[in-house]
């Protein structure tokens, strides 16, 4: 064992600590993402099934603007671990939905730290930090949705590391969708979502602090996205399991594609998004019932 993986070793001790988040979904947010992804107009009832990702706009966090850290994030430590690595990011998400959540709904979460994991990766050193969130309805003992959330740190970006080498992705999906990702749809989700994390609107940060080329595209909004491409190609089919892997940062300014083949049995999807130049940026799979 390294004297990098021994110093991080004391993180570990946060695997099993839990916290409950209470919550209601109500229907400002559901009609505000539903006009942040240009979808058409709808009436948003009582008792109406939230669509697959949206409770994303729930539990959001309410940090106190003193507890914020240079990044936008809160400063590390409580529930999550105090990951001492500079870079923070949304590395992949597995669902299943087992009943739905509706519009009015009184709602918990459960949030439990699952694993944690130090690596030596080709850049330096790397912790994976693995979320277990379990939703429930009022009155209802079972889950609704089961979350695993995967979160990677890593240690600044230097200028003599070598970037990854891209992955093609697929060509000739039968779905496909393009999508234009602007700093005005970047801020609009990271403000309905309550993320302060300055990677996604704040240009003159990410691009000095950070060494990206531009902003970042969320990759939850990626997610969203598929899922949506799902909605729109196989209207009326219920989403059982949905998990997704971000593989390489989407950024702002030019066109991504979203693209999807359906099995032959009808019953699971293989889905992906690639930036401009056609290198994989998120692999995902929906199965449906």
């Amino acid at each position: 064992m390294s004297d990098t993986t021994t110093d991080l070793s004391h993180l570990r001790q946060w695997i099993g600590r839990s916290e409950t988040l209470n919550d209601e979904i109500t229907r400002a947010p559901v009609r505000a993402l539903n006009a942040t992804l240009d979808l058409p107009e709808m009436e948003i009832s009582e008792g109406m099934p939230l669509p697959p990702l949206w409770h994303w706009l729930y539990f959001l966090p309410a940090h106190r603007q003193s507890e914020l850290g240079s990044d936008g994030h809160a400063r590390r430590g409580g529930f999550l671990p105090p990951v001492p690595l500079q870079r923070r990011m949304w590395a992949g998400s597995q669902f299943e939905f087992h009943s739905p959540l509706r519009v009015g709904d009184l709602i918990q979460r459960v949030s439990t730290i699952d694993d944690v994991a130090i690596k030596e990766g080709r850049t330096g050193r790397l912790v994976f930090v693995k979320v277990r969130h379990e939703l429930f309805r009022a009155t209802h003992t079972e889950a609704a949705i089961t979350e695993f959330h995967d979160i990677v740190y890593r240690e600044a970006k230097h200028p003599a590391d070598a970037e990854p080498v891209p992955t093609p992705a697929p060509t000739g999906a039968p779905w496909q969708r393009n999508v234009e990702p602007d700093d005005v749809l970047l801020f609009r989700y990271s403000a309905l979502t309550f993320n302060g994390h300055r990677i996604h609107y704040d240009r003159e940060y990410v691009t000095k602090v950070e060494g990206y080329p531009g902003l970042v595209v969320h990759g939850p909004l990626i997610a969203t996205l598929l899922i949506d491409l799902v909605r729109r190609r196989a209207p009326g089919r219920e989403i059982a399991r949905f998990q997704f892997k971000a593989i390489r940062p989407t950024f702002d300014g030019k066109s991504f594609s979203l693209n999807g083949t359906l099995s032959a049995d009808e019953h699971f999807v293989s889905l992906w998004a690639a930036d401009h130049d056609g290198w994989l940026t998120m692999q995902a799979t929906a199965t449906l019932t």
